[in-house]
């Protein structure tokens, strides 16, 4: 794998701030998919969250994982892929070890994050994803504004925008009243 440059740093890309459509690979029945839906819906509804079901521990997994990321890669909107799945044994996060996981990650034309286990477990789809969270929940967090920083921010920029449009109108209005009231006009 490190002949193909899996685990170079210059080939990672940046993750959009604001994605409009997020793939998920995991388990459509663990805690980890249920827990990233609720930080979406908590932090920025408006994204779309477009499930690869996926085995993610035993046999087949890794293979189940990357045929995920693969169908995933063939919508052309999605921004942004997580694969992951909650903490286990160095047994139950094998699959994210493993090669054909490692290739497909490597070979996604959609961003990666990999979000495995807890904050102590590392695979190796972490270091060949584009960035790495350490549960999926943090996965989330890290791809979705907060939607009301985001609102804040916009209230801010309105509020400036109103205040600067204010202040060249009434400068505006000084100068066509200071014309109005020129002598230069009443000659005319």
């Amino acid at each position: 794998m490190v002949k193909r440059d899996f685990f170079e740093t210059a080939r990672k890309r940046e993750i959009r701030t604001f994605p409009s459509k997020i793939g998920i690979v995991t388990s459509p029945t663990g805690a980890a998919f249920q827990d990233m839906i609720s930080v979406a819906n908590r932090r920025f509804p408006l994204v779309e969250l477009i499930l690869a079901p996926a085995k993610v521990q035993g046999e087949g997994a890794a293979m189940s994982i990357a045929n995920g990321i693969a169908a995933l890669n063939e919508f052309p909107d999605i921004d942004v892929i997580i694969i992951g799945r909650g903490g286990g044994s160095l047994e139950d996060l094998w699959a994210f070890n493993e090669e054909i996981t490692a290739r497909a990650v490597f070979n996604s034309r959609i961003p990666i994050i990999s979000a495995v286990g807890h904050e102590v477990d590392f695979t190796i789809s972490d270091f060949v994803a584009d960035r790495r969270a350490a549960t999926p929940t943090a996965a989330m967090e890290l791809v979705t504004p907060d939607k009301m920083k985001v609102a804040s921010a916009l209230n801010d920029f309105m509020n400036n925008f109103g205040a600067a449009v204010s202040a060249n109108l009434s400068g505006k209005k000084d100068s066509v009243l200071r014309f109005i009231n020129s002598p230069l006009l009443k000659l005319l």
